[in-house]
């Protein structure tokens, strides 16, 4: 886990709680932070055990199946995930280089934002194969679509089918043309549709008004990815991965349903979107392509 700020932290004690790994090992510029966490996680061993845990350094990324990047600036209140990107691009360079001094067969799962573009970069810098640099994408996004829904319809999200792809921030677009409970459309009008997506795609910025940052359910989502690499699952997930020729969309890393599995992403799903729906998706794709472009990578 290389990062150990609220999303870090978070990852790393759920990931320990649910024993989803033998060794865990916790990386941090500032070092202490670092220390301080894995001593407050080790003392809870006795309960939940099986894991060695510790504060290391790049150089224990050697054997890593799994490397998990959340470090860089987070996000304040007011400002875009766009925002951070020239404050986590330099970061990102530095971070990826230690890393790939002492690995390059691990999968790297990328959570700091602007994900999708710190995971475009990512794959630049390390030269790793596409199928293993992974973002979290929209799995968040869909999490907080599917629980909206379920809220609105009093129906348990986990039965709810619905995701949002593309950006993970404000380009980011709903499929309501696939969006169903048991095969059957939702049934929601215009101003339903709008506010349910609104309250999505704006979830972040009221948690982040509201206590300063996120943690818990990128938490959870960061959990299911890892558990459908190390247990070979071949889950569906809005990972963000570089797409080829995907609804009229090339090099660049965008959410859409990806096969997850050991080898990373296995395959990218075809969405069968509406003609609007894929309008909506190749700008967001044409915003984050514009950014790239300023990079020097």
């Amino acid at each position: 886990m290389i990062g150990t700020g609220a999303v870090g932290t978070t990852t790393a004690y759920t990931l320990l709680l649910r024993r989803r790994m033998q060794e865990l090992v916790l990386i941090d510029v500032n070092h202490q932070k670092a220390l301080g966490e894995a001593l407050d996680m080790n003392h809870g061993m006795p309960f939940v055990g099986g894991v060695k845990l510790w504060a290391g350094t790049y150089e224990d990324c050697r054997e890593a199946d799994i490397i998990i990047v959340t470090a860089g600036a987070s996000q304040k209140p007011g400002e875009t995930r766009i925002d951070l990107l020239r404050k986590n691009i330099s970061i990102f360079k530095d971070i990826i280089q230690k890393i790939t001094k002492y690995n390059h067969h691990a999968i790297l799962l990328i959570a700091t934002n602007p994900v999708d573009i710190l995971a475009y970069a990512t794959l630049k810098i390390s030269g790793f194969d596409r199928r293993r640099v992974i973002g979290s994408g929209t799995v968040l996004d869909s999490a907080r679509f599917r629980y909206l829904i379920g809220l609105h319809k009093e129906i348990d999200p986990r039965s709810i089918h619905g995701q949002i792809i593309g950006e993970h921030g404000d380009s980011e677009l709903p499929v309501w043309s696939l969006a169903n409970v048991a095969g059957i459309d939702l049934g929601f009008d215009d101003a339903e549709r709008k506010e349910i997506f609104e309250d999505t795609k704006n979830a972040a910025y009221e948690i982040i008004d509201a206590k300063g940052s996120t943690s818990y359910a990128i938490a959870l989502a960061l959990d299911r990815i890892v558990v459908s690499i190390l247990h070979n699952e071949g889950a569906v997930l809005n990972v963000s991965t570089l797409l080829n020729n995907y609804n009229g969309v090339s090099d660049v890393f965008l959410g859409a349903p990806c096969v997850v599995d050991r080898s990373g992403v296995r395959e990218v799903l075809d969405l069968p979107l509406s003609e609007d729906e894929k309008t909506l998706f190749q700008k967001s794709a044409e915003k984050l392509k514009s950014e790239i472009s300023k990079l020097e990578l």
